[in-house]
This record gives C-alpha cells, structure tokens and sequence, in this order.
C-alpha cells in the first residue's frame, strides 16, 4: 500500500526555465525612455571677488573710478568710492526699484566702457533674492530691438561685502 501512493506520484526533477523575454521587452523600452526623460540638475555659478584688505597701501591706480551699489533696507545707492554717490533709488511700492538701477548703470558704462568690475555691499538682514536681482542688474542690462532681447555686459566682475553704516546710524 505505501508503495502504490509513491508510484502514484511522479517526482519532476527537471530544472524548470524561466521565461523571462517579456520583462527584458519593458526593459529595453523602459530604461531608454527613463534616460531621455530624466532631468540633469545645472547649476550656474557666478564666479565672485572678495574685497581686499583695507590695510593694503592705497596706489594710484585705486584712485581711479571704483563703483560700488549699496542696498539698504529703503533704497539702493548707486557711488563712486572716492566721488561719493551719484545716484540713490528709494523702494517704490513693489519693492526696489530695479529698472531705474539698470538705466544708472547703464549710463555708467558708456561713461567708463573699461570697467568691468563693480562692488555690492548690503545691509544686514537683506534677502538673498535681492541680492541675486541686483548682481544679474550689475552683470547685464538687457535691451529691446525689434523683437530680439539683446543682453550686453556691464560689470560682470563683481565683489560683495558688508554696506557702511549710514550717515542715519541705521
């Protein structure tokens, strides 16, 4: 009797074979269209200047035009360092005043074509996004002709630092 039941049952010891045709099909698809779709992350960089030392003996060439944008919790002054200003822009009620910086610096540039490099120095407690507004101001003014946006460089070489504190002990 025990030997009927095992006779009964057949023992399958043959290796049993995956089929797997179908999942390197969605393979073949899937991973090509993942490729072409994945986002690559790009950074921009913007490459800075720190400030020199203000123990460095002062030379004659450092006389000449230095621009510096101070931004203020109020307004943005536009200056010279050794001249002093030549131009302050008060908050309107958006916000700062970008377009009229842009045109001020602009004019600057025609006057001293050369210059490349210009400093901007902020108050305490200025949001980044403001000082990102004013370099892409201070790097590029950007022009309508026709229907073309022409960007021209200004002063791309930029520095940044701490603003001195105002004549108001602000």
């Amino acid at each position: 009797m025990i030997r009927s039941r095992q006779s009964g049952r057949r023992r399958n010891n043959d290796p049993v074979e995956l089929n797997i045709t179908a999942f390197m099909n969605l393979m073949v698809i899937l991973v090509p269209f993942l490729l072409i779709t994945a986002v690559f992350s790009q950074m921009a960089i913007i490459e800075l200047s720190l400030p020199g030392s203000s123990t460095e003996p002062v030379k004659q060439q450092d006389l000449a035009f230095q621009l510096e944008i101070i931004v203020r919790k109020d307004q943005i002054e536009v200056g010279d360092r050794n001249q002093g200003l030549l131009g302050i822009y008060p908050n309107g009620v958006d916000g700062y005043d970008f377009d009229a910086l842009s045109v001020k610096l602009s004019e600057i540039k025609a006057g001293y074509p050369t210059k490349t490099n210009a400093a901007i120095l902020l108050e305490a407690e200025i949001a980044y996004d403001t000082l990102v507004q004013v370099m892409d101001r201070v790097r590029l003014a950007e022009t309508i002709e026709g229907e073309k946006i022409v960007r021209t460089d200004l002063f791309p070489e930029i520095s940044i630092g701490d603003a001195p504190i105002s004549a108001g002990g602000a």
